[in-house]
């Protein structure tokens, strides 16, 4: 069983599902601009008419947008798009919209390279204080993957249990958190996870092998080296083209 990275601290409330669906929705049309920054959304009558919900539940989607730093009011404007500067980009349902825009491989690209960085980092934290229980934990989830190699469903719920026991094993918890809320939403994008080339499961094991092997030796340099390199390599062999 994979656990759970702790996420950041934000704001949020307890709020009806009919004013979640509202925000939802506002949120998505913001992030892909179908209201472009500067502009301002309709108002507050438009919008309950369009979402046949009252003025209360708008105001509170309003109020929702503005935490997550979407929209901002305006004396005289009503409320109006902020610039992407603004927005609250680690917020999940932001997050979530992000990956839908027109745009999105420039989105993924970045978030490679942060994993990029915050893996090889975590990998080289692991190795130099793998104790005796983790280098024993790590070998069986090790194993487990190995012997998935035949099933790739199974081998990528492996993979991804392979990765978050190393970052368990760095300690980092500002770096888990980072990457478990930023690469949790982009796993429900197809362009993401992709369709891997033929050849990619055995070479992405040959990978894991060679990482695996460098942290349970405690060398925090190769781990690292390894870690990004893998990364880096697994992305350019799904990306999409584009």
């Amino acid at each position: 069983m994979v656990q759970q990275a702790p996420t950041s601290t934000q704001v949020t409330r307890n709020r009806p599902a009919l004013a979640e669906a509202v925000i939802h929705a506002l949120v998505q049309d913001v992030v892909t601009e179908k209201y472009a920054p500067g502009s301002a959304l309709p108002t507050t009558a438009v919008l309950c008419e369009t979402f046949k919900v009252s003025r209360t539940v708008i105001r509170e989607a309003l109020t929702a947008l503005a935490e997550k730093g979407l929209v901002a009011a305006r004396q005289g404007w009503g409320t109006v798009v902020l610039d992407r500067e603004s927005w609250r980009l680690l917020d999940p349902m932001v997050l979530e919209a992000i990956f839908q825009r027109e745009d999105s491989l420039l989105f993924m690209d970045q978030l490679i390279g942060i994993r990029t960085v915050l893996e090889g980092l975590m990998a080289s934290s692991a190795a130099r204080q793998i104790t005796d229980e983790a280098r024993a934990e790590l070998s069986r989830q090790f194993d487990v993957l190995s012997a998935s190699l035949g099933d790739e469903e199974k081998y990528a719920e492996e993979d991804i249990a392979f990765h978050s026991l190393v970052h368990r094993i760095s300690g980092n918890e500002f770096a888990r958190a980072i990457i478990f809320s930023i690469q949790g939403k982009a796993r429900l994008v197809a362009e993401y996870t992709g369709a891997p080339p033929q050849g990619h499961t055995g070479l992405t094991h040959e990978e894991h092998r060679h990482i695996f092997e460098a942290i349970v030796s405690g060398d925090t340099e190769a781990s690292a080296d390894l870690m990004r390199a893998h990364i880096s390599r697994s992305w350019a062999r799904r990306r999409p083209k584009g």
